[in-house]
């Protein structure tokens, strides 16, 4: 049991705080993050906490899939590098992390039309603190692209390399079920692939 936990959703504090988010998905509390106007999108910018392991690895896909993308973390160190493990864990799924450096809130410029896909509620609550009245950007969990929909993204940072796997997978899926949803963003078609309906 522990270790499907652990492959599964990370630790048992991942499997709890899916569960929350689950409920407030179910209580209607999400709907703020939801992606109302997908036509003023203009670029997707990941975001997470380290900008080293979740939305590094979205931060690739969102550029495979041929949209304009930016990425930064809420709380880390411009020019950090995603750790080994992470590396090791896109390498299996034919993404090179290796050239990537993280980039800090407070060194990244927030543009109007950006998409900000954060992994966890409690992300999204924080950037919308910071923004505070801004409403030319919109904010939403990637995790709402995942099929089924997985609203809590745990971070894989330290936690096993099966882990990193079942969540580069989810976003993988959510970014390309995204893409689709952003036609006008486009620069290169690309197919989605069947794979990616695939329940994670």
């Amino acid at each position: 049991m522990k270790n499907w936990i652990n492959r599964r959703f990370g630790t048992w504090r991942g499997l709890v705080r899916l569960l929350l988010a689950y409920l407030e998905l179910a209580t209607g509390r999400l709907r703020p993050f939801m992606l109302k106007h997908p036509e003023a999108v203009r670029r997707v910018v990941p975001i997470c906490q380290g900008n080293i392991c979740r939305s590094a690895y979205a931060h690739h896909i969102v550029e495979e899939c041929g949209l304009p993308v930016a990425s930064f973390g809420l709380s880390t160190h411009t020019g950090g590098a995603s750790p080994a493990e992470a590396v090791a864990a896109a390498a299996r799924l034919n993404v090179d992390m290796t050239a990537h450096r993280a980039t800090d809130w407070t060194d990244f410029k927030v543009l109007p039309g950006d998409l900000l896909l954060v992994m966890e509620i409690r992300q999204a609550h924080e950037l919308r603190r910071r923004l505070g009245p801004r409403d030319d950007v919109q904010i939403c969990l990637l995790g709402m692209w995942c099929k089924p929909v997985v609203p809590h993204l745990h971070d894989p940072h330290t936690l096993s390399s099966g882990y990193f796997d079942t969540n580069f997978r989810r976003v993988d899926q959510a970014v390309r079920r995204l893409a689709a949803e952003l036609p006008h963003l486009k620069q290169t078609p690309r197919a989605f692939h069947p794979a990616h309906e695939q329940a994670l």
